[in-house]
């Protein structure tokens, strides 16, 4: 049940708030809408209650009293006749053609019609009635446009097209549309306009059916502790999506409860309005209490307890640390020891305590002496984890004249303590530390220690004394560390150092002029200690060595132009021990200044040249005199090798010269050409001596001697088989060497190894077909010479040919000669005749009965 509640100003811009008398049973909008608070039923006696209006601004206050009267329901009566709807008439206006003369109506303005949202119907539920004053004497059909009607969202209204009764079909929802502009048409059968379209307006009105709801379910905020009562801490918000402008949307906070209620139970407050949450005590000590929770309900209907809507958030509010402790020791008095001489040793731990958030400006500790600590032998580090102080050492303390330390220290926060902290802002306490001794190394002075003395000092002269001290005073030996020449010997007792032999400035350890030599010196503490020390020598140069040429070796040619030759004087020592230096020729040889000249170009250089016109090429060697300019001097002669040669137009050696230059002398090339011809000698004669034992090797193999050779055979055979009666050869082929087959023809693979080869070969005699004895002889005469004269003869001659035998051989058996009948009376003398070789037979078969 709803009905309005009309308020009229004067000037219209009041800004009027409604209440009821009876808020519990009917309440008042903001537009003047009066709503049932609740369900009841009315009596039959009229209702009555008050409805106030009251200005904000001007604080004016107006009454109107306001009577409910039930309206009876008539039994058998409909719906529709039980509510009246209203009607809206269109004003009826006159054609031009009509009458001219009369006035024309104007078009009417519709009030707004307001509709509650979330209505429970039923639907379609009527709204009002639109007809125009022209359905008398017309058939007018009525429609109605816009959203919500034809336009999205559809169907939401609907108008009976001939009654011209506007309903709504479901329930509305203010949160979605909150209000609906429409436009009513009227036309006739045929589709014309009668009327012009009337604006319908129709305003959903809110109803409270929508809670708050906070924007986060958990809110946090922090506040320093020891804040003073109305500090800000923090703002919760919550939105209601009803309309704002109303009761419905008005919200109001409170809190419900705080957790934990220490030191008072109402800590904070919070503004109803705007939510923002503030201290209303003091006492917020971050050591006791770390952190608070808050449950805030925010309720609509301006925090109506009984109509309004409510919802709850949580508030975390965070007690931040703020410096009102400061670091406090946990002892009066440290201690510590620290051995001598030691440095970065931690030689006490100061501990302190503080109630301030771990980690944090007010709980950091910051450590400093303030006594004990002139020389400032000592620092204090905070260990970051720990907050402790570490007593560290910086400066080496000797025992001998520290024995113990006992210092003061303070100890303060990084940050100064809050304002109205009554405990002092630091505190103090103190350290002692005990040195204890040790055995320490025994040291040089000076060290290094500097010595300035002459080269050339002799093997075992005192040089100096190199000492070490110790600070402990016990006894100390010496010895040798380091001696890169090994010059030098200490005295393990007293430290004097003498020479063991010639010092050098010129030696390969020397640097600089500068020698070093590293000594020991070792105690016999407990452990026992060493210490070391450098003696540096300073050698001071004297005019112990002769300049010398360089290079050894040059080239020139032979001709007077070009033939000047740079040379340059070397000396170890140094100024004034060195340049200028005087170069100069020896008188002996007289070629030498014959033949060449010298002129100095500078302090160290000189240049060598030739006096005469032409000098053949060769190597010479020119001697050179130098002398320094020490005092005394220092001369040496010098030999620089010349290599003279033939030289091109630009001055150069020519190639074969080049390579006599690079290194090769005269007696080289000389030496390598012998070598040359012995090598040839020695191949002559070896090829020689082959020949020679190859002709021996045929010799042999033509006639061997009987003392050597019993048998009856003069040839040897190179192969045998079952014997003489088992070979069958045909003899006729000695007997006639040209019907033989040539060598070209026969197949490859078939000739014997002791065959000649296939070439041109001198020409043998033949024998007749009917030999004698002194065919014999000539033809072996003959075939000897020609194998004598054959160079491709192999290393078996052709006589070989000769050392088959067998039953058909037509000469007949040699053995015969001594065994036959007939053989004394063969005359063998002739065998005299054929040389050395057959003296042997000559002499068995030749010389009659003897």
């Amino acid at each position: 049940m709803c009905f309005a509640v009309r308020f009229q100003s004067c000037d219209g811009n009041k800004k009027i708030h409604f209440g009821s008398s009876e808020p519990e049973d009917f309440r008042v909008g903001e537009d003047g809408v009066v709503y049932a608070g609740r369900s009841f039923q009315l009596s039959a006696e009229p209702t009555e209650f008050i409805v106030s209006a009251h200005d904000k601004e001007t604080q004016e206050e107006w009454q109107m009293r306001v009577k409910l009267t039930p309206e009876p329901v008539f039994a058998g009566a409909s719906e529709k006749d039980q509510k009246k709807i209203e009607d809206i008439i269109f004003p009826w206006q006159q054609y031009k053609h009509s009458s001219p003369l009369k006035r024309q109506k104007r078009d009417w303005v519709i009030p707004p019609i307001n509709l509650p949202e979330n209505s429970r119907g039923p639907f379609p539920q009527e709204l009002v009635r639109i007809r125009s004053d022209r359905d008398k004497s017309l058939s007018l059909r009525y429609s109605v446009t816009g959203p919500g009607a034809d336009q999205p969202p559809t169907g939401i209204f609907i108008i009976n097209p001939i009654s011209g009764q506007l309903s709504v079909t479901k329930p509305l929802d203010r949160e979605q549309i909150a209000s609906f502009h429409l436009r009513a048409h009227a036309v006739d059968v045929n589709g014309n306009q009668v009327e012009n379209p009337i604006d319908i307006v129709i305003n959903v009105i809110d109803m409270n059916d929508n809670r708050p709801e906070f924007l986060h379910q958990v809110w946090n905020g922090t506040v320093p502790e020891g804040s003073k009562p109305g500090t800000y801490v923090m703002t919760v918000t919550a939105i209601d999506a009803d309309d704002p402008n109303a009761q419905n949307g008005m919200l109001r906070y409170r809190i419900l409860s705080q957790a934990p209620s220490s030191p008072s139970p109402n800590m904070f407050t919070i503004n109803n309005e705007t939510g923002d949450i503030i201290t209303v005590a003091a006492g917020l000590d971050r050591e006791k209490v770390q952190q608070y929770t808050l449950i805030i309900q925010a309720t609509d209907m301006e925090g109506n307890p009984t109509y309004g809507l409510s919802n709850t958030a949580t508030a975390v509010i965070t007690v931040t640390d703020v410096n009102d402790n400061p670091p406090e020791f946990t002892a009066m008095t440290f201690y510590g020891e620290v051995p001598e001489n030691r440095v970065d040793v931690i030689v006490a731990n100061l501990t302190v305590t503080d109630k301030d958030q771990p980690h944090t400006p007010a709980w950091n500790a910051m450590y400093r002496m303030t006594g004990g600590d002139p020389a400032g032998r000592f620092t204090i580090l905070t260990d970051p984890n720990s907050n402790d102080g570490l007593v560290t050492v910086v400066k080496p303390i000797d025992f001998e004249t520290n024995r113990m330390f006992v210092l003061t220290v303070a100890a303060e926060n990084q940050v100064p303590l809050a304002k109205g902290i009554q405990h002092p802002p630091q505190s103090t306490a103190t350290v002692s530390i005990t040195v204890i001794d040790v055995n320490e190394s025994p040291y040089f002075v000076p060290n290094p220690k500097l010595v300035r003395q002459e080269e050339g000092l002799l093997a075992g002269s005192m040089l100096t004394t190199f000492t070490a001290q110790d600070p402990d005073r016990y006894m100390q030996q010496y010895s040798k560390l380091s001696d890169p020449a090994n010059w030098l010997k200490i005295d393990p007792v007293n430290g004097q150092i003498t020479t063991t032999a010639v010092l050098d400035r010129e030696s390969i350890y020397v640097q600089n002029n500068m020698y070093n030599a590293t000594f020991l010196a070792s105690d016999n503490g407990i452990p026992p200690m060493s210490g070391t020390g450098t003696l540096q020598i300073y050698l001071l140069d004297i005019n112990d060595n002769a300049p010398q040429v360089n290079p050894k070796e040059a080239t020139t040619c032979e001709t007077l132009q070009p033939n000047a030759i740079n040379i340059t004087a070397v000396d170890p020592d140094i100024d004034p021990n060195a340049g200028p230096f005087a170069f100069e020729l020896p008188d002996t040889p007289a070629s030498i200044k014959r033949n060449w000249t010298i002129v100095r170009i500078s302090g160290d250089h000189a240049q060598l040249s030739l006096r005469i016109r032409f000098l053949e090429a060769g190597i010479y060697d020119v001697p050179i005199v130098i002398t320094d300019s020490g005092n005394p001097h220092a001369s040496s002669t010098s030999v620089l090798k010349v290599k003279v040669c033939q030289c091109d137009i630009n001055g150069d050696c020519t190639d074969v010269d080049r390579i006599v230059g690079a290194g090769l002398g005269t007696g080289a090339i000389i030496a390598i050409l012998l070598c040359i011809i012995i090598l040839l000698i020695l191949v002559l004669m070896f090829v020689v001596w082959m020949k020679r034992r190859d002709k021996e090797r045929q010799a042999k193999q033509l006639l061997i001697d009987p003392e050597d050779d019993v048998r009856d055979n003069i040839l040897k055979y190179d192969e045998e088989g079952g014997g003489e009666e088992d070979q069958d050869y045909d003899l006729s082929q000695l007997q006639q060497p040209d019907t033989v087959e040539p060598d070209a023809i026969k197949p490859v693979g078939i000739r014997r190894l002791d065959e000649r080869p296939i070439h041109a070969e001198p020409q043998y005699p033949v024998r007749s077909a009917a030999p004698h004895p002194g065919d014999i002889g000539d033809f072996i005469n003959e075939g000897l010479k020609a194998a004598d004269n054959d160079p491709t003869a192999p290393p078996y001659d052709s006589l070989l040919v000769f050392d088959y035998e067998g039953s058909g051989s037509t000469a007949g058996s040699l053995s015969s000669l001594n065994s036959s009948s007939s053989g004394g009376e063969q005359d063998y003398d002739y065998l005299n005749d054929w040389g050395p070789r057959f003296k042997k037979l000559a002499d068995m078969y030749g010389g009659g009965d003897d």
